[in-house]
């Protein structure tokens, strides 16, 4: 019998499959396919870097889920995923990038022998892992059954994050500390910077104490000088040079949990106008986080910011913010609600943001964020530690 180590108590995956299939029920929904790697986690505990194939999970209105992927690595999901080793399916490689046959058709089957070849089927029509091939093959493999776009339906069941979870997330924010921690020691006129991200990974994925690193779903975005007027350029092999700022995005990882961060450095010393956005950009947060509480919206936390911005005469445009937890590539984001003035979500206890009020000007750019938690009551709380400040080394 395999031992394994599954992330969470039993309880809290039946919590995930309840909210889920009262989210169902509203939709009127029969059966879920999930495809996004990070739903899957969240309700099977499956971990594996295969979602380059098909693969995916079902959710019905009873018994456990059924992770279902290509044959090698349903025996990684019989290692990972909590569920019995009967819930977990494998399809056989000839399937593999054919052009003859599809997965497709072996997950068609599957749901016919369940009986529910002409149930109503939710699928995430807007996610990176769900082909247009695949809703084709899919469609056609099943003519009586009614498909509707379920995108997200269980995104937003993952925006209140358990206590569990919480505590997965302060244990990965004490990663991002010492990531961010080694970016500013390691930054200086000379260094190649990919010299400086080998040493950011190496910290990340050594983790603390007894807390491994697992990967990032973004990889570290560092860029420098007129290069930061962009958001999501990662890193050359150029060196770094004086009278340059450098921002760093990163984020530790435990177990696929993430707790962003963002913290720029100036090698020298910085100009006046960087200095006066600093001044208004810590203003800001400080009012966004007073706002971030619960009962309030998400753009109230907006709202905030950019009036701090606007009394020191900034233009900014663009969201703030996004929900954070557990992730895959290419994006650590949950992407259901947002931080920005036209996005009324109401705050719950147990929500987690991103908040990144960046600025990116003509020829510099400025970051400075916090991954928040959105308390029972008062303001939102960061979860790392670092100094809230534009880091200048002369």
């Amino acid at each position: 019998m395999i031992e394994k180590d599954i992330p969470f108590s039993t309880a809290e995956y039946e919590r995930r499959l309840t909210k889920t299939r009262r989210a169902m029920e509203d939709a009127g929904i029969d059966v879920l396919f999930c495809t996004d790697p990070s739903n899957q986690n969240w309700l099977t505990a499956y971990d594996g870097w295969s979602f380059y194939v098909h693969q995916g999970v079902l959710v019905t209105r009873d018994g456990p889920p059924i992770w279902w992927g290509r044959y090698m690595d349903m025996m990684g999901g019989r290692r990972t995923c909590w569920m019995e080793d009967e819930h977990v399916l494998g399809y056989e490689d000839h399937y593999i990038q054919s052009t003859v046959r599809h997965p497709m058709q072996d997950l068609a089957a599957r749901i016919r022998d369940m009986g529910l070849g002409g149930a109503r089927i939710g699928v995430e029509m807007e996610n990176y892992y769900y082909s247009a091939k695949a809703h084709a093959v899919l469609t056609a493999e099943l003519p009586e059954a009614e498909f509707v776009d379920a995108t997200a339906l269980v995104n937003w069941q993952r925006l209140v994050k358990s206590d569990e979870e919480i505590g997965f997330m302060r244990r990965a924010a004490r990663i991002t500390d010492k990531v961010i921690e080694t970016a500013i020691e390691r930054a200086a006129p000379g260094v190649r910077k990919n010299d400086l991200v080998a040493d950011v990974l190496h910290a990340g994925i050594t983790g603390l104490g007894g807390d491994w690193g697992d990967y990032p779903a973004i990889l570290p975005l560092t860029p420098s000088g007129a290069d930061a007027t962009a958001a999501h350029l990662t890193w050359d092999g150029k060196p770094m040079k004086a009278g340059e700022a450098t921002f760093f995005e990163l984020s530790g990882v435990y177990r696929r949990y993430h707790a962003p961060l963002s913290r720029t450095v100036f090698l020298g010393t910085p100009p006046d106008d960087m200095l006066r956005a600093e001044a208004a950009q810590i203003e800001g947060i400080d009012a966004g986080l007073e706002a971030a509480r619960a009962g309030a919206r998400t753009c109230d936390i907006a709202n905030a910011f950019m009036g701090v911005l606007a009394r020191h005469g900034i233009e900014r445009s663009g969201r703030m913010g996004y929900p954070v937890g557990v992730s895959y590539p290419p994006d650590w984001g949950e992407r259901t609600a947002s931080i920005r003035s036209e996005d009324d979500t109401v705050l719950e206890p147990g929500m987690v943001f991103h908040f990144m009020p960046a600025l990116w000007m003509d020829t510099w750019g400025l970051e400075t964020t916090e991954t928040i938690l959105i308390k029972e009551s008062g303001a939102a709380e960061p979860l790392c530690s670092q100094p809230r400040k534009l880091f200048v080394k002369d």
